[in-house]
């Protein structure tokens, strides 16, 4: 089959409340903001000139049809997006702290993002792809779990390239024992991880990069590795290869959410560029570079999934000193 789809994703569509400001009665105001790692990634990726597919479901509701209007609009196909007549679309509540990082608070048990099944899956759209890219968001619980294995198992059948991101929210799963598990699983799939640092950190029990990428290397030889720093910038790790850049960093930061799935769309973008046999030192670079500064400007903006920058944008910001 042809491949005419640079990447489809497959994981939660859900709407994130996020702080805007308070009434005249001093109550906080919340922004209802639609939200999902992978349809995060996927509009990174749209705005960069490719073409992009999401599998996933969200409820018969308002704030399923916001979604698909919305994730539409951006330009990804979602002829794959089920409705589940039933469970009401996943809600979460983002708390920002001081400095821009985030709490969350969920509402999904159930939502309608774990109510996917493998009948309900387009895999059609994966044979087409190039990119398979998923998460463990949808694998914290039935049917989304074996709907998402027998996703992955089709793709990597298929000749995709698979890409992973771990996407770690400790109050979604029952025991943390079990994400371990699952993100283990993950790695032991893909060809490109994005990872964070509180993520290996997670997995390795070290809070060194080098050391917790190359801890992890031992154990699932991963082709490319892109390892997210926050301020302290990203690396990548590609074949023996280790590639650093420093952040782009900003006063303007309103919040983060998004920037992690923005980096990640960047890394795939080059992924397609280049090939992932294709890949140098000064790719490489040119990677972290492009997606640290595509990631620092997403963070001054909120409803990370409708405000992704253009190419133009990231490079403007690259300039500026």
């Amino acid at each position: 089959m042809e491949r005419t789809i640079d990447v489809t994703a497959l994981g939660e569509l859900l709407i994130d409340f996020t702080e805007s400001g308070l009434s005249p009665q001093g109550n906080p105001l919340l922004e209802a903001n639609p939200g999902g790692a992978p349809c995060n990634l996927l509009a990174m990726l749209t705005r960069l000139g490719h073409s992009t597919a999401f599998l996933g479901k969200v409820g018969r509701d308002a704030f399923g049809d916001m979604l698909r209007q919305r994730v539409a609009g951006v330009g990804v196909d979602v002829s794959g997006l089920r409705v589940d007549e039933e469970i009401p679309t996943t809600l979460a509540f983002v708390h920002t702290q001081p400095g821009g990082e985030r709490d969350f608070s969920f509402y999904r048990k159930p939502g309608a993002d774990l109510m996917l099944r493998e009948d309900e899956v387009d895999f059609g759209k994966i044979a087409a792809s190039k990119i398979f890219h998923f998460g463990t968001l949808s694998s914290t619980g039935e049917p989304a779990r074996s709907a998402t294995r027998a996703a992955l198992k089709y793709a990597k059948a298929h000749g995709c390239l698979i890409s992973f991101d771990p996407n770690l929210r400790p109050p979604l799963w029952d025991s943390l024992d079990r994400a371990r598990a699952e993100i283990d699983f993950g790695l032991s799939q893909c060809d490109v991880l994005k990872i964070s640092d509180n993520e290996l950190a997670f997995m390795t029990g070290e809070t060194d990069i080098d050391a917790g990428v190359n801890k992890l290397l031992r154990r699932r030889p991963i082709p490319l590795v892109l390892a997210t720093m926050g301020p302290g910038g990203s690396k990548a790790f590609y074949r023996g290869q280790t590639v650093f850049a420093p952040p782009k960093l900003t006063e303007k930061t309103i919040e983060t959410t998004g920037a992690g799935d923005t980096f990640g769309g960047c890394g795939l973008h080059f992924v397609l560029k280049y090939g992932l046999d294709g890949l140098n030192e000064e790719r490489l670079r040119e990677l972290l570079t492009f997606a640290n500064a595509a990631a620092s400007l997403v963070t001054t903006r909120k409803g990370a999934l409708c405000v992704m920058p253009t190419p133009e944008e990231v490079r403007d910001h690259m300039a500026r000193g």
